[in-house]
C-alpha cells in the first residue's frame, strides 16, 4: 500500500508510476474520494467535539434558563423559551448529523480502500522503461572457466545436451504418468535419486543462506488467511493464480484460506500488526516451503514436464530493514550475491536481468531476475537437438514499505 500523504503531495509520481507498469487504476478518483472522506471526517470530528462540550455544559445551562423562565414575562419569556428549545434540540441535531456523516463515510470507504490496494509501488528512476519481459535489460552474465558463450553446449562440454524429460526418463527420476493420475495435469512424482536430489538442493540453499549469511531459518504456514495475501500485495491482483480453500465450518467474508505461491507471504505475515524494535533490524529470514500456483492461462512448450507446474518447493529469503533506500539497495545486492554464490559453486552459467517497468508487478520498486542457461531448452538446431536458452530460476525484489504499510508493520 502506498503512502496516502505522499500521494496527496505528489500525485503525478504515482500516476506516472502506474502508467509505467501498465496499471489502469483510477488515481484521480481515489484523490476525489479521499478529499470527500477527509472533509466528512473533519466535520464529524468538530461535531463530536461540540457534542462532548454540550454534554458537560447543557445541564447547568438548562437549569439556569428554566429558573429565569419562571420569573419572566412577555417578550423576555418568549426569548428565554426560544433559547431553551434550541439548547434542548441541539444534542439531538448533533446526534442525527453525526449519524448521517457516519453513513456517508461508510458509503465511500470501500471504494476508497479498494483503490488504495490497486495502486502499484512506483518503479525506481533507474528501472528501464518497457512493456514486458522482452524489454528487460541484461546486467551481466557468468560462466565457469573455459565456457565460451559463442559455442554450443556440445562444443563446451564435449557431449550433446539432453532435455530434462530425457534425463529424468533415463535416470528414473520422475514418474509423470502416476503423478498426473493422482493430481491431474502438470503434476509429477519424484522417485529415487530424483527425490534425493531435490531435497539436497533445498538443503544446500537453506544451509548457505542461514549458516553462511546469518538468516534465521523459519518454517511458516503455506495455508494462510486472506489478510496475509492482501497484506503482502498478492491480492487483489493475483487471485486467479491462487488456490482457495473454502471454509465450511466458519462461512463468511474473510474466513476462506488460501494456498500460498511463495514463502514470502508467511514470512512477512509473521509481523503483521506489530511494532518491531528498531534495534532488532534488519530481520533476516529464510524458509523452504511447498508453493502452489494455478498457472491459469499458461500454455505452450514451457508447460511441458517440470515447467509451469502447480506444486513446487522453493527456498525464500526475506529482509525487513529500516525505511531507507540506501539500506534497501545494500540488502538487495547482498541477496543477489547469495544466489550468485550458489550458482557459481554449482558451476551453472547464468545471467542477471533488470526487469523493466512493465514486468515489475504491482509491489516491486525494482526486481532482478536470475536466469540459468538451460541446454535442453530452446529451438532445435540443424541436427534436431535443442540449442539451449536462458530460463528464470530466481528473482530478487525491493519493495520499500509497500508490504509493511499493508500489513501494518512498524518500527
Amino acid at each position: 500500500m502506498i503512502d496516502l500523504k505522499a500521494l496527496r503531495e505528489n500525485p503525478d509520481h504515482f500516476i506516472d508510476g502506474a502508467r509505467a507498469k501498465g496499471s489502469g487504476v483510477d488515481i484521480p478518483r481515489l484523490l476525489e474520494l479521499d478529499t470527500q472522506r477527509r472533509t466528512l471526517l473533519s466535520e464529524q470530528e468538530q461535531l463530536r467535539s461540540e457534542q462532548k462540550k454540550l454534554g458537560k455544559e447543557v445541564g447547568p445551562q438548562l437549569g439556569k434558563l428554566k429558573g429565569q423562565l419562571k420569573g419572566a414575562s412577555g417578550d423576555e419569556q418568549v426569548a428565554l423559551q426560544a433559547q431553551l428549545d434550541e439548547l434542548e434540540a441541539r444534542p439531538a441535531e448533533l446526534k442525527q448529523r453525526i449519524q448521517q456523516l457516519d453513513e456517508s463515510i461508510e458509503a465511500i470507504t470501500p471504494e476508497w480502500h479498494e483503490l488504495q490496494l490497486q495502486i502499484p509501488q512506483p518503479p525506481d528512476a533507474d528501472v528501464p522503461v518497457g512493456t514486458d519481459s522482452d524489454d528487460n535489460v541484461e546486467i551481466r552474465r557468468w560462466a565457469p572457466e573455459g565456457w565460451d558463450w559463442d559455442q554450443s553446449f556440445e562444443a563446451n562440454r564435449g557431449f550433446a545436451a539432453k532435455t530434462h524429460l530425457e534425463l529424468v526418463d533415463e535416470l528414473d527420476l520422475v514418474d509423470f504418468e502416476r503423478g498426473v493420475k493422482v493430481a491431474g495435469s502438470r503434476s509429477y512424482a519424484l522417485t529415487g535419486d530424483g527425490m534425493r536430489l531435490h531435497q539436497a538442493v533445498l538443503a544446500l540453499g537453506m544451509q548457505h543462506i542461514t549458516r553462511g549469511h546469518g538468516f534465521r531459518a523459519t518454517s511458516v504456514p503455506v495455508i494462510v488467511r486472506e489478510e496475509a495475501m492482501t497484506g503482502t500485495g498478492f491480492f487483489p491482483g493475483g487471485r486467479e493464480q491462487t488456490y482457495r480453500i473454502d471454509s465450511d465450518s466458519t462461512p463468511g467474508p474473510g474466513q476462506d484460506l488460501f494456498l500460498t505461491g511463495t514463502g514470502e507471504v508467511g514470512l512477512m505475515g509473521l509481523h503483521a500488526d506489530e511494532i518491531v524494535d528498531a534495534e532488532s533490524l534488519p530481520l533476516k529470514y529464510a524458509t523452504v516451503s511447498t508453493c502452489f500456483r494455478r498457472e491459469a492461462g499458461a500454455a505452450g512448450k514451457d508447460t511441458a514436464g517440470l515447467y509451469r507446474i502447480h506444486q513446487f518447493d522453493k527456498v525464500e529469503q526475506v529482509v525487513i530493514c529500516r525505511a531507507d533506500e540506501a539500506e534497501s539497495r545494500t540488502h538487495h545486492a547482498a541477496m543477489i550475491g547469495i544466489v550468485e554464490e550458489l550458482l557459481q559453486a554449482l558451476e551453472l552459467p547464468y545471467r542477471l536481468l533488470q526487469c523493466c517497468t512493465g514486468d515489475l508487478g504491482q509491489k516491486n520498486a525494482d526486481m532482478i531476475d536470475i536466469e540459468c542457461w538451460i541446454p535442453g531448452r530452446g529451438d532445435d538446431d540443424a541436427s534436431g537437438r535443442p540449442s539451449g536458452e536462458f530460463g528464470e530460476t530466481h528473482s530478487a525484489s525491493r519493495l520499500y514499505d509497500f508490504q509493511c504499510r499493508r500489513l501494518n508493520l512498524r518500527y
